[in-house]
């Protein structure tokens, strides 16, 4: 899965889609790993999935990251952020 952060937000949330991904606001700065590390807290609590199944496989220092998700099919996760959206 593909997704667009904005680090150094007040909270972290789902905000909608940009650019056809899923954006995430993220309550951590883009230093030393952290927003990367609020990400995958973020993933592994709205996902309800154990942090083994969370990878951050691209986009290390990008708004733009590739995550892999194992333990959940990708309409699954479609349809979480689609009731998300629409709250």
């Amino acid at each position: 899965m593909e997704v667009v952060v904005a680090p150094r937000a007040k909270r972290s949330t789902f905000v909608g889609f940009h650019g056809g991904y899923p954006k995430i606001a993220l309550a951590a700065p883009p230093v030393e790993g952290r927003a990367n590390e609020e990400l995958h807290s973020f993933l592994k609590e709205l996902l309800g999935l154990p942090g083994r199944n969370i990878e951050l496989v691209r986009g290390d220092t990008s708004r733009r990251k590739a995550v892999l998700l194992r333990g959940i099919t990708a309409e699954k996760v479609s349809q979480l952020l689609e009731t998300l959206k629409a709250s």
